[in-house]
């Protein structure tokens, strides 16, 4: 990948580089998060060092302070390598963004004493908070929390219920991690290393100072003082949406990479062709899915551009973040249609337990179905705007 792609940044350009070096051991090690359901301490330790935890974190903190299309670009490499370490270092990187949007107090309390604190989170509402002096005691449970073993915080959701017992506000609450219990549920086909198991509070108290409201916060109202940090005026939705496709850009590139270095010495069977690299069948296929590949990347760097460059002026207006949706949605499905295409052309070696290709299409199809990137939802929401109906069917835009 040029340097168009990651950016021209200084810092862009040695995030790339940091993320490269990283491949040879993650692709020795893939095998062992996935048979172990979650990705190893050498693994860990290796993203850590790199900084690639820290990506989003504040440079007061001693962090990167990166960017959206840094981080897309860091979580594509590491996902060539290993799709459940760069998911992730996707997640611990863009929760520790989504921390720095709470009050200045909170952002103190999980990185002032601790620069390489790991948030992880989880945003669906299924938690409750009931209203205290000072805050909120808060229970619940939230599946499906990815680096859960190696997290120090969690922003999860709930519904805060007033003195009457009715709903008052939806919220991110940050909870430290040792307040919470891990429930091992993480028993997928796919994205094992990610450990994405359940957290479970039970009557936690959560000063004010640890809430964020959905709702507002999805309208670019965040509780922070600015600091003169632009990067945590980005939009809320687009943020937590488009970083998702990172990993997605490193799976389908690495089924693309695959298939095309056995293609020179893979007989295509029951055919005069001694190497798959002769058939123009082959060819074809191996055209199609590239340009798929390059039609998702183009749409998810063009889009996470937008988020960027938008910072210093404020929210984005709800029409572009709808259509931010749905490239989102869109572009995944295309790296999907690549890698079937791209095991079709293979052949059947592909689905044999040595093959990394098993784990790229089981990681990349499990990955896709993240609530975030459900194509039809995003879909739906631009084309209500295209066509001027103003239901709102989600905040995660």
């Amino acid at each position: 990948m040029d340097s168009t792609t990651y950016g021209n940044s200084l810092l862009a350009r040695e995030v790339a580089r940091r993320a490269t070096a990283l491949q040879p051991l993650l692709r020795e090690l893939a095998a062992q998060g996935d048979a172990d359901r979650v990705i190893p301490p050498a693994v860990v330790k290796a993203l850590s060092e790199a900084g690639m935890f820290r990506l989003l974190t504040p440079a007061r903190f001693g962090g990167l302070q990166a960017d959206l299309r840094t981080l897309t670009a860091m979580s594509e490499a590491v996902g060539r390598a290993d799709g459940s370490a760069a998911w992730v270092a996707m997640i611990i990187s863009v929760t520790n963004w989504l921390a720095c949007l709470f009050p200045d107090e909170a952002q103190e309390e999980v990185f002032g004493a601790d620069p390489d604190a790991r948030v992880t989170g989880v945003a669906a509402p299924t938690g409750v908070g009931e209203g205290v002096p000072g805050g909120w005691r808060v229970s619940g449970r939230w599946a499906y929390n990815s680096g859960a073993p190696y997290a120090t915080w969690a922003a999860v959701g709930s519904l805060l219920k007033n003195e009457h017992g009715e709903v008052a506000d939806q919220a991110l609450v940050l909870i430290p991690a040792a307040e919470l219990a891990i429930e091992d549920t993480w028993h997928t086909a796919g994205m094992r290393g990610t450990a994405s198991n359940t957290l479970i509070a039970q009557d936690v108290f959560v000063p004010e100072h640890r809430v964020l409201s959905v709702p507002a916060a999805a309208e670019g109202v965040y509780p922070r003082s600015s600091n003169g940090e632009t990067l945590y005026g980005a939009s809320f939705g687009p943020m937590l949406v488009l970083c998702l496709a990172g990993p997605l850009l490193g799976l389908g590139q690495a089924a693309l990479d695959t298939v095309v270095a056995a293609a020179d010495s893979k007989p295509l069977s029951f055919t005069i062709h001694g190497r798959q690299a002769e058939s123009v069948g082959f060819q074809t296929q191996v055209a199609e899915a590239a340009l798929k590949i390059e039609t998702a990347r183009l749409h998810i760097y063009r889009a996470a551009e937008e988020v960027d460059t938008a910072v210093a002026q404020g929210p984005l207006d709800y029409p572009a973040r709808a259509h931010i949706r749905a490239q989102a949605g869109y572009a995944v499905q295309e790296i999907l249609g690549a890698i079937g295409i791209l095991l079709n052309a293979h052949g059947s070696a592909a689905f044999a337990e040595a093959s990394p290709l098993q784990r790229i299409w089981r990681d990349a199809n499990t990955a896709a179905r993240h609530a975030g990137l459900v194509p039809l939802v995003g879909l739906e929401v631009y084309g209500k705007t295209l066509l001027g109906v103003n239901d709102r069917v989600s905040l995660m835009v």
